[in-house]
């Protein structure tokens, strides 16, 4: 079987595949100009979603694409095909994103930021750090990926909720709620984190009347996309102290373009959609399950509703 790789570190991928598969027959490369000539001969693609569209567009399309993001929306653009199977990431980012909005949240407690900047100012900074423990964190998207940060977060002692698509019962979670109820549960919020997938039902969530309804002491943390902020709401409520502080890591327009206000807001840390960078060796693994389940004709892990967008 022939698998075309499209990844920018297509050598790693096809190292590791090579070593766990070698009866693979392997075309990898980074550009879809240098791809599209052999794509054709591929019925399994692996990579990334903005390399492929431009194959897709073209006209070439697989039998099953196997996306390294967890997101997936470049392939979903009105003029692109639909016809064959697509799965997209899961079970290889719960760490990575924990450690990530983990990371943020002790800053913040610990007060790094600020510590940086008195020591460069040769200030004294002898403020007592507060701990996590009781603090209050509303997990917005408390789908595979959120439910992993909540696991990592959990020893720490903070009191965890989260935001579904409907309420339910779920573990490590106090209470899951649904997407009608996070104005409640943003409100009592000390970290509010989003993790949604980029849909119809999730756009500009977080605008003025939510960021109205935050603790001034709360802090914002958005690794989920960034088509579910306004972003002006978000710059206008930080000028006012209506939050404490915002850790952005995925935006409307990337790059972020010169003049944008995120890049002189107030309180507001850009950190460059590099929260939870893809694993190569966990992604083989689990392209490798669902090469099997691929050849079984069962239904793959991270099978993707073109309907639903996800």
């Amino acid at each position: 079987m022939r698998v075309l790789i499209a990844e920018a570190d297509h050598d790693r991928y096809r190292e590791l595949l090579q070593r766990a598969a070698p009866q693979l027959q392997l075309v990898a490369g980074s550009e879809p100009a240098e791809l599209a000539g052999q794509a054709a001969d591929c019925p399994v693609w692996l990579g990334e979603p903005d390399r492929f569209a431009e194959l897709l567009r073209g006209g070439l399309r697989p039998q099953w694409l196997q996306s390294t993001w967890a997101g997936i929306t470049p392939l979903l653009a009105d003029d692109l095909p639909r016809d064959y199977l697509l799965s997209r990431a899961v079970g290889v980012f719960g760490q990575v994103m924990a450690e990530y909005v983990l990371g943020h949240m002790l800053a913040h407690e610990r007060q790094l930021l600020s510590r940086l900047q008195a020591q460069r100012e040769q200030r004294w900074d002898n403020r007592q750090p507060r701990s996590l423990a009781g603090r209050r964190v509303v997990i917005v998207g408390a789908g595979e990926i959120g439910v992993a940060v909540a696991g990592f977060l959990q020893p720490f002692g903070v009191e965890l909720r989260g935001i579904a698509s409907s309420a339910r019962t779920l573990a490590p979670f106090a209470e899951v709620a649904g997407l009608q109820e996070l104005p409640r549960l943003a409100a009592e919020a000390d970290y509010l984190v989003n993790l949604l997938p980029n849909t119809p039902a999730t756009c500009d969530v977080y605008d003025a009347a939510l960021f109205a309804r935050l603790k001034p002491s709360a802090v914002f943390i958005n690794a989920g996309r960034g088509t579910a902020v306004v972003d002006e709401d978000l710059v206008a409520a930080l000028a006012q102290r209506r939050l404490a502080a915002a850790v952005i890591d995925v935006c409307r327009e990337e790059p972020l373009p010169a003049g944008h206000p995120f890049w002189t807001a107030d309180n507001l840390l850009l950190t460059g959609h590099s929260a939870a960078p893809t694993p190569p060796a966990r992604l083989i693994e689990l392209f490798l399950g669902n090469l099997q389940r691929y050849r079984d004709g069962t239904a793959l892990q991270g099978q993707v509703d073109f309907t639903r967008g996800y």
